[in-house]
């Protein structure tokens, strides 16, 4: 079924949002769950620069994984509208529009780790600091992603509750997904908040509302492209 403006099919627009979430899951926990955690060690500025000043390559590689998925987010947006949009038109738009802000604030973010790199490698610009305060500016600066990242992780937040809303209302998608997907957003939520407001409590039980998005993933897959709506 063709939208009225002639545009993408909801049917291709759920296999484009599916195989854009996977390419996430494969690209995102490369660069977020093995290259930062790998080089940056929290607090100790001295071990971090060796860490990335001995493992340039794997440095690059993440900056080029966070990119990738930042711009897959912005793919997931724009598919993730024209599925939902039968629903409501509006909501489905703000929805997608949350996800974009959300893009948009962690590339932004992600200049903060070029900075940082750019920092560890030898310039004539840096003349006038000692190395151990160009360690502690490029450790700032790692620091800054982190931060920016977690309020960036606030509208992805709102942007998972407003897909539950439309996709629990929706009739061609299961509504338990609707229910997961609310889940997934408030724990993402109380992640983003916790470095602001609760940052001494223990929060790791959070971690389990995260797979609502890969089971949302599986059925765009498998069975977004046979979506049939009622007339």
């Amino acid at each position: 079924m063709t939208n009225p403006e002639g545009q993408i099919s909801i049917q291709k627009a759920a296999l484009t949002a599916g195989l854009a979430l996977l390419a996430l899951v494969l690209v995102a926990p490369f660069a977020e769950l093995y290259v930062y955690p790998t080089l940056v060690v929290p607090g100790n500025a001295t071990a971090t620069a060796t860490n990335i000043g001995a493992h340039k390559g794997l440095f690059v590689a993440g900056l080029f994984a966070y990119l990738l998925s930042f711009l897959l987010d912005m793919v997931e947006a724009w598919a993730l509208y024209y599925v939902l949009k039968p629903v409501n038109a509006r909501l489905s738009l703000v929805m997608a529009a949350f996800r974009l802000v959300y893009s948009l604030v962690l590339l932004v973010a992600l200049l903060h780790l070029v900075t940082a790199f750019r920092l560890l490698e030898p310039s004539d610009y840096l003349t006038g600091f000692t190395g151990a305060q160009v360690r502690q500016q490029a450790m700032l600066e790692l620091y800054t992603f982190r931060m920016i990242e977690h309020f960036g992780i606030a509208f992805f937040a709102v942007h998972l509750v407003l897909l539950g809303v439309l996709t629990f209302r929706s009739m061609y998608i299961p509504w338990p997904l609707g229910v997961l997907l609310l889940v997934t957003g408030a724990g993402y939520l109380v992640t983003s908040l916790k470095p602001f407001l609760f940052p001494d409590i223990p929060t790791g039980f959070i971690s389990f509302t995260f797979y609502g998005e890969l089971v949302f993933m599986l059925w765009l897959l498998f069975r977004g492209p046979r979506i049939k709506l009622t007339p």
